[in-house]
């Protein structure tokens, strides 16, 4: 076998088993063996941001790495910035990214670049290969780079010439490292700063935001009366009627330094320390109380549930029977779309076990407030502030997770970034439930015009945050790439579109048409 098999097999040996995926010339060996190994699902993106957020979505809901198939640098770079919402986000990844075959790179042909260049700022690990011979074992250490706790983002940049040249033996991949367990003598630490009568509250990140560390999370908050809180961005977080809430801290930094104000103790789990998004004129960067002291129960890559299992034992909490969600469904509202609103719909028909991956941006910030009650469910954030990810994300969870409805929560002009995605949902057949929230403009810059002290409101300002003249047609664009469309234009409409839509097999896209000039 070739050095393009020899990988293939050793991704399957591997269990890595998905390939999204927009190949070029240099890869066509790679697309060969793909073709002639069995094992590999392949996933076309038309567009390599579709390619890499869907290799993203796929990890939070697999909990293992699916391979992508890139060309070359400009390929690569076309999908950074997913890349980095997925490296916020601690997905593991194995990137294959083309090069020309090494005696050409020489001669500076249009497409030669410095792929390992591209590759770095959005990878945690990145090597060149430079032997057919051993493509099979540094495929297996992309994969173990790939599976290393908490997830890491794995570039194996592969010479085409060592793609068609002989390749090596396959390679079975070492097993991720255990995660590294808490010391009692912390979990005693921090068992004294809960058992205390200072206002204090649990920062939950990573996994601890499953339901099974909610839990126990639930049961340390009985015993010692503190706070459940997560951070305002989660790459996956159970929620839902039954579940222990762990309420989000906003976005906005008024907000937040409210919402914190009185806590005299942040424990972190799994989380960092409260920051704001951006930095603003006369704000903190950091959202709690000068008198507020920050201490670390377990670290992102660490043991989180054993973490939580110590200091509940600990503290003599296991016992107890933690405070969840009751299942609230409202009855469908009338009238005009307001934010409360829209929470309401989705609150009352998210389905049992749904996926909801989140790009709503401004239109979303109430949403946590009105579905921590609805039926249990995942739901997926934005990780790294890159916009267009929610569309692609949606495309890995959906192919992870087939038996799961999966509903996108996206912004217009967000969802421009990465709409080929819809294509690859028809194609697929994946279901998928679009919401594009169509305000005709990126809403959210027109408050952090205000927001960070920048004086320009005038036309010209604005017509840059405008997504009008012409408007979107997101119907159209959702049946042209073959995705059945509905247009509503008040909560009722919305509310009678979207229960007809969740038992439908396949995607389907429905335009929130917020603009009243639509």
């Amino acid at each position: 076998m070739n050095g393009a098999e020899s990988l293939v097999r050793t991704l399957v040996e591997n269990s890595v088993d998905v390939c999204f995926t927009n190949p070029g010339t240099s890869e066509m060996h790679f697309v060969s063996a793909l073709d002639k190994v069995p094992g590999v699902r392949c996933v076309l993106g038309l567009f390599e941001g579709v390619v890499t957020g869907a290799a993203d979505g796929y990890y939070r809901m697999a909990d293992k790495p699916a391979s992508t198939l890139l060309h070359l640098g400009p390929g690569l770079g076309n999908g950074l910035a997913n890349l980095h919402n997925a490296k916020k986000a601690n997905s593991g990844i194995v990137n294959i990214v083309g090069e020309h075959a090494l005696h050409h790179i020489e001669c500076d042909a249009p497409l030669t670049s410095d792929i390992e260049g591209v590759a770095r700022p959005m990878s945690h690990w990145v090597k060149t290969t430079k032997s057919s011979l051993d493509v099979s074992k540094d495929g297996a250490l992309a994969i173990e780079q790939a599976q290393q706790a908490p997830g890491q983002v794995a570039t194996l940049i592969l010479p085409a010439d060592t793609a068609w040249g002989p390749g090596g033996e396959v390679v079975k991949a070492k097993k991720a490292s255990p995660r590294p367990r808490v010391t009692q003598a912390s979990i005693a630490r921090i068992a004294n700063i809960l058992s205390s009568p200072k206002p204090k509250t649990l920062l939950l990140g990573g996994l601890g935001l499953r339901e099974e560390s909610l839990s126990l999370a639930g049961q340390i908050a009985a015993k010692t009366g503190c706070a459940i809180h997560s951070e305002y961005n989660n790459s996956r977080i159970q929620r839902g009627a039954g579940r222990v809430k762990a309420k989000s801290i906003p976005f906005s930094v008024n907000a937040a330094l409210e919402m914190l104000k009185d806590y005299k103790h942040i424990v972190l789990v799994g989380a960092k320390k409260p920051v704001a998004f951006f930095g603003y004129p006369n704000k903190p960067s950091y959202l709690f109380s000068a008198d507020c002291v920050i201490d670390e129960l377990v670290g992102l890559g660490e043991d989180i549930h054993d973490a939580l299992q110590m200091l509940a034992d600990h503290l003599g909490a296991s016992h107890l029977k933690p405070a969840v969600a009751s299942l609230q469904q409202p009855d469908c509202p009338e009238g005009s779309f307001d934010l409360a609103g829209i929470a309401k719909v989705l609150a009352a028909l998210i389905p049992e076990n749904a996926i909801v991956v989140d790009e709503s941006i401004t239109t979303g910030r109430d949403f946590d407030t009105f579905t921590m009650s609805a039926q249990p469910h995942d739901w997926l954030n934005l990780m790294g502030g890159a916009i267009g990810f929610a569309l692609p994300a949606a495309v890995g969870a959906a192919i992870a997770a087939p038996d799961r409805t999966v509903i996108a929560l996206e912004g217009d002009g967000s969802a421009m970034y990465t709409l080929q995605a819809l294509w690859t949902m028809a194609r697929e057949n994946l279901n998928v439930k679009v919401i594009i929230f169509a305000n005709q403009s990126y809403e959210i810059l027109k408050g952090e015009l205000i927001n960070v002290g920048a004086s320009g409101s005038g036309v010209k300002a604005l017509s840059m945050l405008s997504l009008n003249s012409p408007s979107l047609d997101w119907v159209g664009l959702a049946k042209a790439q073959g995705v059945e469309a509905f247009k509503v234009r008040d909560l009722k409409e919305f509310f009678l579109t979207l229960k007809t839509v969740m038992p439908m097999q396949g995607p389907q896209l429905i335009e929130v048409v917020m603009h009243k000039n639509s």
